[in-house]
């Protein structure tokens, strides 16, 4: 017996992820909007390390791309290994705060799509 999801089970993950990842680029977008126009934004721009567990290049590259599109945040590298994905975050006065967001929201989402 195979490990894989059905296929119904992933394109209903597919349509899931497409439906969060709208809102948080709205949710984004509201966000750097106030901050950009706040008189005195202020901010805690970081480098942060995400470790990764995903296995394929297309996911890796499809959270990759989610992180970059929504507003905020940019995909800067990929580790040689795969196992680490460098992320710049205009505004993360939490490190652990931001890898976690970006595991729950997209990666998790992204490997229920993989199957």
């Amino acid at each position: 017996m195979s490990d894989r999801i059905p296929l119904h089970r992933r394109i209903w993950a597919a349509l899931v992820l497409a439906v969060i990842f709208i809102y948080e680029l709205v949710i984004s977008s509201i966000t750097v909007a106030k901050t950009v126009l706040a008189r005195e934004p202020q901010l805690a721009p970081a480098i942060i390390a995400v470790p990764i567990a995903l296995k394929t290049d297309l996911g890796i590259a499809t959270v990759a791309n989610m992180v970059s599109l929504t507003p905020g945040t940019t995909s800067l590298h990929v580790s040689e290994d795969r196992k680490i994905l460098y992320v710049h975050a205009l505004d993360a006065p939490s490190r652990d705060a931001a890898v976690e967001a970006i595991k729950t929201t997209f990666e998790r989402r992204v490997k229920e799509v993989e199957g």
